[in-house]
């Protein structure tokens, strides 16, 4: 096993693998007190290539990495990427393109809902894999060589999967269903932390006006010590918290010790007064500035049947084509197509409007009925066109 903890044996090792057509990669991390990923491990699998590189070894410099990240010539092959990325993102400043997540493959393929690697190798390899060793602490040193070779069994299993997924995918033509979610994991946005959105998390319904500019700005307070102190967001103030301050508006440090949620003597931390100016600065926000929250309506009266119906459609096509049915809608955006046949939701939109939506608007409105018919493997639901003339 190769394990790279010098800049030369990683230069050459990236140099090794970028001819190759795709990677395999993967990494273990450490974020039980920090805001940031301690990034300990990081995985590499490519043709005859494999190796284990150390982002904890003295004097290592991961640019030859972040190079090969950024190298459009080879492709970056993750299980449920958005972690991985995020610490490549935030650390080397780069977003591994082009890109695939065996994660989303999976549900293209309709091998179900955020399919875990384990589920996953077992469906493509047909071999079991040992995760007794999914909670070490990454960041030891050394590290025991079955726990080494566990993490490197990540890229190496999925070396090998990879190409079984891919060879389905294209068979079935659905290269554009993927690059459609893949999409979402390259851009940019998905993975910028502006403490200025940090409200956005929080639950905001019920909170009017001046509430809601505290909570945004006690939000994004929290956010900024959170990022600066490499603290965990509950480690600064629970988000109890932050909604008992947004509703009470405290005007002293003082009335701080009222809420139950702030911990005992936090009104004497250095950290209350700058809490306390961004309560103030929440009480002078221009009504402008304040975003609209929607009310939660409740689902128009006679809706709820239909809505039912749309499920067992939504279940019914998302067997029929093999494709997980998360993928297609939720209960969310069949709720919206329910009350609105021209609703702003991906299932009307695209593949998913030709094997889903517009199926769902027939069905809405009388042009399709379901029927459970007797069959050789049992009841199956049967889709009856009805005659509207």
């Amino acid at each position: 096993m190769k394990i790279i903890t010098t800049n030369e044996a990683l230069a050459t090792f990236c140099a090794d693998v970028a001819p190759e057509d795709f990677i395999t990669v993967d990494t273990e991390f450490m974020r039980d007190s920090t805001f940031w990923p301690i990034l300990c491990l990081i995985q590499v699998a490519g043709g005859d290539h494999e190796a284990i590189i150390d982002p904890l070894a003295d004097g290592i410099d991961l640019k030859p990495f972040y190079e090969l990240m950024a190298d459009e010539g080879v492709t970056k092959v993750f299980h449920a990427a958005r972690q991985d990325v995020e610490i490549f993102y935030h650390f080397g400043g780069v977003i591994p393109k082009p890109m695939v997540d065996t994660q989303i493959a999976a549900m293209v393929c309709g091998y179900g809902d955020s399919v875990g690697y384990e589920n996953l190798i077992k469906k493509t390899l047909k071999i079991q894999i040992d995760k007794s060793h999914r909670f070490t602490d990454w960041a030891r040193r050394p590290l025991k060589q079955a726990q080494l070779d566990y993490a490197l069994a990540d890229v190496t299993h999925l070396r090998a999967a990879w190409p079984i997924m891919r060879e389905e995918i294209e068979r079935r033509d659905r290269v554009s269903w993927m690059d459609e979610e893949i999409s979402i994991l390259e851009n940019e946005d998905t993975y910028t932390l502006h403490p200025e959105n940090a409200w956005k998390r929080l639950k905001s319904r019920g909170f009017n006006k001046r509430p809601l500019g505290v909570l945004m700005e006690v939000a994004a307070w929290r956010e900024n010590q959170a990022q600066t102190r490499d603290i965990p967001r509950g480690r600064i103030l629970k988000d109890d918290a932050l909604y008992e301050i947004a509703r009470h508006a405290p005007k002293s440090t003082g009335d701080l010790d009222d809420f139950r949620a702030v911990p005992k003597g936090f009104s004497k931390s250095r950290h209350a007064a700058t809490l306390l100016e961004a309560v103030q600065k929440g009480l002078s926000k221009p009504d402008g500035d304040l975003p609209k929250i929607k009310k939660e309506e409740p689902v128009p009266p006679g809706l709820g049947p239909i809505i039912e119906m749309l499920k067992v459609l939504l279940r019914r096509e998302s067997e029929i084509h093999d494709v997980a049915h998360r993928l297609i809608a939720n209960v969310s955006d069949l709720e919206r197509i329910a009350a609105d046949d021209n609703a702003d939701v991906a299932a009307l939109r695209g593949w998913r409007r030709e094997i889903f939506g517009s199926a769902a608007l027939d069905l809405k409105h009388g042009r399709l009925a379901l029927s459970i018919e007797d069959t050789k493997g049992g009841p199956q639901i049967k889709l009856v066109r009805v005659n509207t003339d």
